[in-house]
């Protein structure tokens, strides 16, 4: 009997949804990589993006991962890191591969602490490395040195356990309920995080005072990591990717759907995915920028070295919910007006309005949710994604909009048509 493909394609698309809106992600621990993630071993290094050969990764992201391996102590130098990669002796994975998230060059080693996020309704469990710190100059932008070094041996000895320490006396921490309220404080949990990393931290008070009173060196520990929440408002960014990667990770691998569960960045190019072509990722040119640079810099400075943080894209946040920080335009330029314009535009690519995530300047209306590929090549219009812009010296540069292009959206409608022979074009 033939399939009505149309009617079977909206009823996964529907699925899928349900799915995203439906996930409950939870924070249930903080480890080492290589104790939690699955298939990580001493010798792996991920990193950003669609997976890729290595011959092929280049600038930033090529230095991050060399660098990484220095880190570790799987090689004395870059050069010597090159050698080992290919020998084989070091293998570079992406994280895409092992339920990973990674901001920038996303570069995970065995020894880094990871954020273990289950997604409670569907089971499936997403990692993410923690945030560096304030510093321009930072692993996951391809920089490296002493500044570097010291700031990701803090987390892994000081940052790292505190926080164990701490989820061990308040349980399993509930994610959802910090990012619906972030919304309506102010965030759009991309490149504004300030109201839920107060909030988190906020929740992680009464254990910090209990660990306090442990002794004089667990005193000074907490003193430091409070003293980082206070001064670091990206950090919750780490938890906003985990648990919007467990939640699209569960809405992926649905036949027939061509709801977006994925969209990465390595230093080649931009990539998606699409939940009814689970093995595949489509890939194209890399964004255009419309976008804010720190005094000094410009558009010729901008060296692409990977990211994941759009993943927060495609379950309604980031760009999806820009209309809730107006206070971005201050950092990624535009202006308010110019913002919820946008937003709202991507109600005609997406499946539904999130039931949990609402925006206060679109009277409470929910977030976008659920990007439709066919509706993104019928309607011409690419979701908006919200960023932080790397230079060629390894440091940040500046922030605005990106917005793909449509190859590699047409890319997967070609795919789409080739499984599903009687879809509609």
């Amino acid at each position: 009997m033939p399939v009505d493909v149309d009617r079977v394609r909206q009823a996964a698309n529907a699925e899928a949804v349900t799915r995203i809106v439906r996930a409950e992600p939870v924070l249930i621990d903080v480890a080492r990589a290589g104790d939690v993630v699955p298939g990580m071993d001493a010798h792996t290094i991920l990193t950003s993006g669609a997976p890729l050969h290595w011959p092929d990764y280049t600038g930033g992201q090529r230095r991050a991962v060399l660098f990484g391996a220095v880190y570790e102590g799987l090689a004395p130098d870059p050069s010597a890191a090159e050698k080992a990669i290919r020998s084989g002796r070091i293998r570079v994975r992406s994280t895409q591969q092992h339920a990973c998230i990674g901001s920038v060059a996303g570069v995970y080693t065995a020894s880094m602490p990871v954020f273990v996020v289950r997604n409670e309704n569907h089971g499936n469990v997403a990692f993410c490395n923690l945030y560096e710190g304030e510093s321009r100059h930072r692993l996951n932008y391809g920089s490296y040195g002493e500044e570097v070094i010291a700031s990701l041996h803090w987390l892994e000895e000081t940052m790292a356990p505190v926080l164990a320490r701490a989820l061990r006396k308040t349980g399993p921490m509930p994610l959802k309920p910090l990012i619906s309220r972030a919304l309506r404080l102010g965030d759009e949990l991309h490149s504004r995080n300030t109201a839920a990393t107060l909030l988190w931290g906020r929740e992680l008070t009464p254990a910090f005072l209990d660990l306090a009173g442990e002794g004089d060196s667990s005193t000074a520990a907490v003193r430091e990591v409070v003293e980082f929440l206070a001064h670091n408002e990206y950090t919750f960014l780490r938890l906003s990717m985990a648990a919007a990667k467990a939640a699209a990770d569960a809405a992926h691998g649905i036949r027939y759907s061509s709801v977006l569960t994925g969209m990465a960045l390595n230093s080649r190019e931009f990539a998606i995915r699409v939940s009814g072509l689970p093995d595949d990722w489509f890939r194209g040119a890399h964004p255009r920028l419309e976008g804010r640079f720190f005094d000094g810099f410009t558009e010729d400075d901008v060296e692409w070295i990977g990211g994941e943080s759009c993943v927060t894209e495609t379950v309604g946040l980031g760009g999806f919910a820009q209309a809730c920080a107006p206070t971005l335009q201050a950092y990624q330029g535009g202006s308010a007006a110019a913002m919820c314009a946008a937003n709202e535009a991507m109600y005609g690519i997406t499946v539904a309005e999130h039931p949990d995530l609402l925006m206060p300047t679109l009277d409470f209306r929910g977030t976008p949710v659920g990007i439709d590929l066919f509706a993104v090549l019928r309607t011409g219009v690419v979701p908006v994604i919200d960023g932080g812009l790397a230079g060629r010296d390894g440091g940040q540069i500046g922030a605005g909009v990106l917005r793909p292009e449509l190859d590699c959206f047409a890319g997967a409608a070609e795919a789409y048509l080739q499984q599903y022979p009687s879809a509609p074009h």
